[in-house]
């Protein structure tokens, strides 16, 4: 009997771990993801293209099925490409993407906010409600809005 409790506390121990990983796996995607973003509404192409090749890293090792070779390939433009527009015009389909996987998996413990650039036609995700725009940076720093919000 003790073998039998002993067995069971260590296989759920195990699968306790691995869920923990995974989920610690899904907020380093979301965090990889955000500092993108960052390095975008700075205008930084060669912190966006450093933070997608570690946003690659992570989705090449990730669990996931959802979109997957859609965002390494968006995360690839962004990262082999120095020009701030092209990323920008990359890290659109990053962001549609990266929704529909946020949408399906719960890839952070805190809120993430869905926003809108109505000048680009084009969304992107956020750790806040306050409003960074990647697309357009310093020029328009604050246009858009919050679509929705995935909690």
């Amino acid at each position: 009997m003790k073998i039998l409790v002993l067995a069971l506390a260590l296989v759920t121990g195990i699968f306790t771990q691995t869920v923990s990983a995974q989920e610690n796996h899904k907020e380093s995607l979301l965090s990889a993801y955000y500092g993108i973003k960052n390095a975008l509404v700075n205008a930084d192409s060669a912190s966006a293209s450093a933070k997608a090749g570690e946003l690659m890293s992570q989705l090449k090792a990730a669990e996931i099925r959802e979109n997957k070779e859609n965002l390494l390939s968006a995360a690839a433009k962004i990262a082999e490409n120095k020009d701030l527009v092209k990323q920008r015009e990359a890290f659109a389909g990053l962001s549609a993407d990266f929704f529909k996987l946020a949408q399906t998996a719960k890839l952070s413990a805190q809120p993430v906010y869905y926003q809108y650039c109505p000048m680009k036609k084009s969304y992107w995700l956020s750790a806040s409600k306050d409003i960074k725009n990647p697309y357009y940076g310093k020029q328009m720093l604050t246009c858009g809005r919050v679509e929705e919000t995935i909690e």
